[in-house]
């Protein structure tokens, strides 16, 4: 059985444990807070979540675990089968993920744990972000799915990476990152009503006191 090692706070743990559900595989989840033993570091590289457990060990890294995933098992398609559409898909969980998440998780310390950033972080924060932003309302087709008629891979990059940058770009700048972008917004409640992702934020609320707890324990 696939074992999906991290913690249900991690928006890249929920991107992986969101399409093993939605592809309808059995999988078991292991607990696993990276840490700099030998340990850990067996299990991860680089000492970061997820990793997939499989019959010939581990796999690491977010889009390599879904590429994985897609290419191993059964179960409904998040990838098109158009070469031209899969690259689109793909393109856009890239641009998600180097253009909004990154930048936006610069100042999550801030945002989200009340730990000062510096200006000049939260002013290069801002501005990628809104090239960022710009930059998905040019490519996303929002038909009304990231990258059109289903779900696919740059969905679950959209759900667990945009509301926190959002949350960046309220908290912070008073900027409402998706005002021009209703049909996102419209999107967002759309998958906020899939059972999977109830499920899922579901056992992240459950987890959110034992991460706060191993937060405070390294400080």
């Amino acid at each position: 059985m696939l074992k999906l090692y991290g913690f249900s706070v991690s928006n890249y743990y929920n991107m992986v444990k969101l399409a093993l559900l939605e592809k309808g595989l059995p999988f078991e989840e292991v607990l696993f807070y990276p840490a700099p033993t030998p340990e850990a570091l067996a299990i991860s590289p680089r000492g970061k979540v997820p990793v997939l457990g499989v019959e010939q060990g581990f796999v690491n890294e977010t889009a390599i675990i879904l590429e994985y995933i897609e290419q191993s098992q059964k179960g409904k398609p998040l990838l098109p089968s158009d070469p031209f559409e899969r690259s689109q898909a793909l393109a856009l969980a890239k641009e998600i993920e180097l253009y909004i998440e990154l930048p936006g998780r610069a100042c999550y310390g801030e945002a989200f744990f009340g730990s000062p950033v510096p200006d000049a972080i939260k002013d290069k924060t801002k501005a990628e972000l809104l090239l960022g932003f710009a930059s998905l309302g040019r490519h996303a087709k929002f038909a009304p799915y990231v990258a059109g008629d289903s779900l696919s891979i740059a969905d679950l990059y959209f759900l667990y990476s945009v509301p926190l940058a959002c949350a960046v770009g309220q908290k912070l700048f008073g900027i409402d990152l998706l005002a021009e972008m209703p049909a996102a917004k419209a999107l967002l409640e759309r998958l906020e009503q899939n059972p999977h992702v109830q499920r899922i934020a579901a056992d992240k609320e459950a987890a959110m006191p034992g991460f706060l707890a191993m937060v405070a324990s390294k400080k």
